[in-house]
């Protein structure tokens, strides 16, 4: 077990963590903001769903992501259809511009990444993917327990996303 002063340290990185996440917000489009970002990862990584089921993975309740996929549909990212099992209740996809923009946000993370970590080398880019993740499982996060593949990071002002996961597209 690691001694007290480590794990003091390791809330200060932390706390500076931050800097890194503003800095990938300030790179996302502006009609884009991290709710919306987070909402068009999720249906990308996971398929179409349920607006209970997109809550669930957000970590927030119905009210919050309402919003978010409010946004989304405004700006033709996603769809809303009747599910066939209840319907009562609505089904989201992403739309072919949906999927553009989840393009963009991947591009737009990962040259960033590039740029920031180009003198890491593979073997230290896995390291952190893997201690990451082991991390996130740590503290419950069931989508950390089995990562399909690397994801960059979700923007800034995401509501307790998946920090690692953007935009890489992995069907689970």
């Amino acid at each position: 077990m690691a001694e007290r002063t480590q794990y003091e340290e390791l809330m200060r990185q932390f706390s500076a963590f931050g800097a890194v996440r503003r800095e990938l917000g300030r790179i996302m489009p502006s009609d884009c903001p991290g709710g919306s970002a987070a909402v068009l990862t999720l249906l990308d990584r996971y398929g179409d769903m349920r607006m209970s089921k997109l809550a669930e993975l957000l970590s927030v309740d119905m009210s919050v992501t309402s919003r978010h996929v409010t946004h989304v549909v405004d700006r033709g990212w996603i769809e809303r259809s009747p599910d066939p099992a209840d319907k009562r209740s609505r089904i989201l996809r992403l739309t072919p511009g949906g999927r553009a923009q989840v393009d963009e946000l991947s591009r737009r993370t990962a040259q960033l990444l590039a740029d920031r970590l180009g003198d890491w080398s593979d073997e230290e880019v896995g390291q952190l993917i893997r201690l990451m993740t082991r991390l996130r499982a740590s503290f419950g996060d069931c989508r950390a327990a089995a990562p399909s593949s690397p994801s960059p990071p979700v923007v800034a002002g995401t509501p307790h996303t998946p920090e690692l996961e953007h935009t890489t597209r992995t069907p689970a």
